[in-house]
């Protein structure tokens, strides 16, 4: 398995956050059911990891740019910077909502209107977050569903604190609105997916990233809209079913979205100091404990049994900053010259560890 081209194209932060509200989803419908009797701290741990992910992530990020003032000469590094602040920001005032929710869902001692005033707030300054992205070409998921909810969130909390007597149907009518663009665009790309299949001029890349893209919009968006026609009948009392099956069809669209995260791309350079890959990460990790070496070449050194195991060649190319020290030299010198000389009994496989 050639993992470097499994994880070429991987979003961390994508897979945490889905992985984490997939779980969060089905723990908090289980503790509806009354099928499991813990405190909604507990249920919410997910939420708080995700959390603690981000702050963490951030702080790292921040000391190793102020630490390493060279990496801010790389192209667009302010605008990671920045970003990630921004996200940070949104998560934080998201961290207050979330708390808000979990204290009023175990204590009942605040009003939902005053649970949902930092959500409101982050659907208003989303907006303009959302400007600043399209500006400098960065992602923002998060804050376009704030932005496109933000009246939905209202009517939430005026519905869930009685002071509107509505149909949980009428309710949901903003989310409606926002499910029909979507079901617009899924009916865009399974279109346009149809066309290229079609097109001779196209490339088989163009094909298969076409195909994938509607099929993965459609078991996103489908899923959703199921969900939502099931939760207004529940609350209405139209249907008697449990509340894990009520939030069933969006477990198909979390584990789409999963799948979707190893072909995200993007990712902000400066989470936990990431500022390339994943693998410039594990060296920078590698070089706290004390370990100047590329992290493959310092495994198979320490392990010279795991190239004739693996059947292995390595070959590390980087580029040097400075005067690096001879005897580090010899040193990969001879591991390189140690995996050369093993005699493969299978095709040996070349795995290039990009700067």
């Amino acid at each position: 398995m050639n993992l470097q081209s499994l994880f070429k194209d991987f979003n961390p932060s994508k897979f945490v956050v889905h992985t984490c509200l997939l779980i969060f989803i089905a723990l908090f419908a289980l503790r509806l059911d009354q099928a499991v009797t813990w405190s909604y701290w507990c249920v919410f741990t997910p939420i708080w990891v995700w959390k603690t992910l981000v702050i963490a992530g951030a702080t790292i990020g921040s000391y190793i740019w102020w630490r390493y003032p060279h990496f801010r000469l790389e192209s667009e590094a302010y605008i990671h910077y920045k970003s990630m602040l921004i996200s940070l920001a949104l998560h934080l005032i998201l961290l207050m909502f979330e708390l808000l929710v979990c204290d009023k869902l175990e204590s009942g001692r605040h009003l939902w209107i005053l649970v949902f005033i930092p959500l409101i707030f982050i659907s208003i300054v989303s907006i303009a977050v959302c400007i600043w992205a399209v500006k400098h070409d960065r992602s923002f998921e998060l804050e376009l569903f704030c932005a496109v909810n933000v009246l939905q969130f209202i009517f939430l909390a005026l519905r869930l604190d009685q002071f509107i007597h509505w149909s949980w149907e009428v309710v949901f009518v903003p989310l409606w609105i926002v499910m029909c663009l979507s079901l617009v665009g899924v009916l865009y790309t399974i279109i346009f997916a149809g066309i290229l299949l079609r097109t001779p001029e196209v490339n088989a890349h163009q094909r298969r990233k076409g195909f994938q893209s509607a099929v993965g919009y459609t078991f996103l968006v489908i899923p959703i809209l199921i969900f939502q026609v099931l939760l207004a009948n529940k609350l209405d009392n139209d249907i008697t079913i449990t509340y894990i099956a009520v939030v069933s069809p969006l477990f198909v669209s979390f584990v789409t979205l999963i799948l979707m995260s190893f072909s995200a791309k993007g990712g902000n350079r400066w989470w936990f100091g990431i500022r390339k890959d994943f693998c410039t990460f594990i060296r920078l990790s590698i070089g706290w404990f004390g370990i100047r070496k590329d992290f493959c070449t310092f495994i198979l050194g320490a392990c010279p049994l795991l190239q004739e195991y693996a059947n292995i060649a390595y070959h590390s190319e980087r580029r040097t900053n400075g005067v690096e020290m001879q005897q580090t030299e010899k040193r990969e010198h001879n591991v390189l010259k140690k995996a050369d000389l093993l005699k493969p009994v299978l095709p040996i496989i070349s795995i290039e560890m990009p700067d």
